[in-house]
């Protein structure tokens, strides 16, 4: 028991060449290729569109037809595109369109569109 008690385990610790810079943190993919605004404005855009979706419709949620306003899909059209895209989602709302699509198009102007994995 004697010879167990000398024999001590020693860790060892590597340094790496790079010295870091204090208080320097890696972010995540997600706030480095997209900051914190830029998230949140596009939130608020998806919001927007599910409330003017209800109002264009004039029903609940579960009662509005098959849609979904691709935002990124929007973003790789022209101008002209995007109208002619969000008219043919829209065919079927018997309300008048123009504001929705016109107010839509102004919010997005500007936005980056997501990637692939980023992309829910």
């Amino acid at each position: 028991m004697a010879s167990e008690a000398n024999t001590q385990s020693s860790v060892m610790f590597q340094t790496s060449d790079k010295a870091e810079e204090p208080g320097h943190r890696k972010l995540g993919k997600l706030t480095v290729k997209y900051n914190r605004k830029d998230l949140q404005r596009r939130l608020n855009i998806e919001e927007w569109i599910d409330e003017q979706l209800h109002l264009l419709f004039d029903c609940e949620e579960e009662d509005i037809p098959e849609l979904e306003i691709d935002i990124d899909e929007l973003l790789e059209l022209s101008d002209e595109g995007q109208r002619l895209r969000l008219k043919e989602l829209l065919q079927e709302c018997g309300k008048p369109i123009e504001d929705f699509v016109n107010e839509l198009l102004y919010r997005i102007k500007g936005l980056r569109k997501m990637s692939g994995p980023l992309k829910k």
